[in-house]
């Protein structure tokens, strides 16, 4: 990837850290959305433009370059030794979850049961993790890649499954923000890789929704679970009277 393009994509991953949207750019820079939209798209920015967009965030055009190169060596995974560190420890696994949404100090010590040393403890860990870099007055910055992913049924994963099966689906599904949907056909492989792509699509689009919503206080947003699956499946008490 050349240098112009490493910038362009960190300049999108900074903005998205920062909870701002094309819209905002667009609003900031007195420019329509579609003309932000093609801007990021062609990759064409003057300095005066670019510098602009990093004044938006605070920022100087060297900062951007730091976070260019931190973002290389930033790591999409944490080994299997390091998960299954956090979840012999759920204070330490809370404390994770939370700043990989992107929760400062002050809303974790307001919204769960930890004493001030306590969390900079926490913190210290996931620092020595090389999850964050926790700075001076507690501040918490991210050191993982805006792509990062827990690993494929790794200790993270097969907890969370657990709990899917136990907490999760225990609800009635019955409130405003809850749904669930249960539909049950015959398919051809070529149908089954359609709806895989597009639920993946909706998977992406989560993510792209979360990254935005970051611009609201933590008040105006909620914890929010998507489980989107699919498989070959039959029912157990059906299953049994299938012939062998």
């Amino acid at each position: 990837m050349s240098q112009i393009n490493e910038i362009i994509a960190t300049l999108k991953k900074t903005l998205k850290a920062h909870g701002l949207t094309y819209a905002d750019v667009a609003e900031y820079l007195k420019l329509s959305e579609a003309s932000v939209k093609r801007l990021f798209a062609s990759k064409q920015f003057s300095l005066d433009r670019l510098e602009s967009i990093c004044q938006m965030m605070n920022m100087e055009i060297t900062d951007l370059v730091s976070e260019m190169k931190q973002l290389k060596q930033a790591p999409e995974a944490l080994t299997t030794e390091q998960e299954a560190e956090l979840v012999s420890d759920i204070k330490l696994l809370l404390v994770a979850i939370c700043v990989l949404n992107h929760w400062r100090f002050e809303n974790i010590l307001t919204e769960y049961q930890y004493t001030e040393a306590e969390l900079i403890r926490l913190l210290a860990k996931l620092d020595k993790l090389g999850i964050i870099d926790l700075l001076p007055k507690n501040k918490i910055k991210l050191l993982v890649d805006s792509n990062f992913s827990w690993l494929e049924n790794g200790p993270i994963k097969q907890f969370f499954l657990k709990h899917v099966k136990s907490d999760f689906f225990n609800d009635q599904f019955d409130n405003p923000n809850e749904l669930l949907l249960s539909v049950n056909g015959m398919l051809s492989q070529g149908s089954i890789s359609i709806l895989q792509k597009k639920l993946s699509q909706i998977a992406n689009e989560f993510t792209t929704l979360h990254h935005e919503d970051l611009k609201y206080p933590l008040a105006k947003r909620e914890g929010t679970c998507l489980v989107i699956a699919m498989r070959p499946w039959e029912l157990e008490v059906f299953h049994a009277y299938r012939r062998t």
